[in-house]
């Protein structure tokens, strides 16, 4: 595996290393040693996929407040996502920054998030699936976000929203300061 450090403190593009014959190609998808070589040691305690009926469907912004922040390592495992991964950590250099990138079953990417990012993503083939690993618990009390469309925030959208929960129509817009200088990394 290759690890891909981003503009984005802590935020990793992980990439497997096939090892092709006739048959087709076997890769690791992780490795705690490996990991912990590049300053990652999350445990995974939940396992979660998305099954996403239609080209335009957005997920996101999603994060968990402490004390139940989450790391974790996201991958598209069938179709394709535009992926977007947002520092909200307000002390950051980057608060307000995003990265945003294509998770596809053929590219076989994985992106990790660390604590103190919201992650979301745009269904780019009716049919994706995308599966998770995370660090922590799922505690509802601790759910929060931000809006996918805010304005100060820049995210480019690839396709016009097809459906967003209603949960996610609600969600506040992030107080950038200085929002013109936060754009994408």
């Amino acid at each position: 595996m290759t690890f891909e450090r981003t503009a984005l403190d802590g935020v990793l593009i992980i990439r497997p290393d096939p090892q092709t014959d006739e048959r087709g190609f076997f890769a690791r998808t992780w490795c705690d040693r490996e990991a912990r070589d590049h300053g990652l040691a999350p445990t995974w305690v939940q396992c979660s996929i998305s099954y996403n009926t239609r080209r335009g469907i957005v997920r996101g912004l999603h994060y968990q407040r402490a004390p139940y922040e989450e790391a974790k390592l996201v991958r598209c495992t069938m179709g394709r996502i535009h992926d977007v991964v947002l520092d909200v950590r307000p002390k950051s250099p980057s608060f307000g920054r995003h990265l945003a990138l294509e998770l596809s079953a053929m590219n076989r990417l994985a992106v990790y998030v660390p604590p103190g990012y919201a992650h979301g993503f745009q269904v780019l083939e009716d049919g994706s699936e995308v599966f998770y690993q995370i660090s922590e618990f799922y505690a509802p009390t601790h759910a929060a976000g931000v809006r996918w469309d805010d304005p100060a925030l820049g995210i480019r959208w690839p396709v016009s929203p097809a459906t967003l929960s209603d949960r996610d129509r609600a969600l506040p817009d992030l107080s950038v300061p200085d929002a013109a200088s936060k754009q994408s990394v």
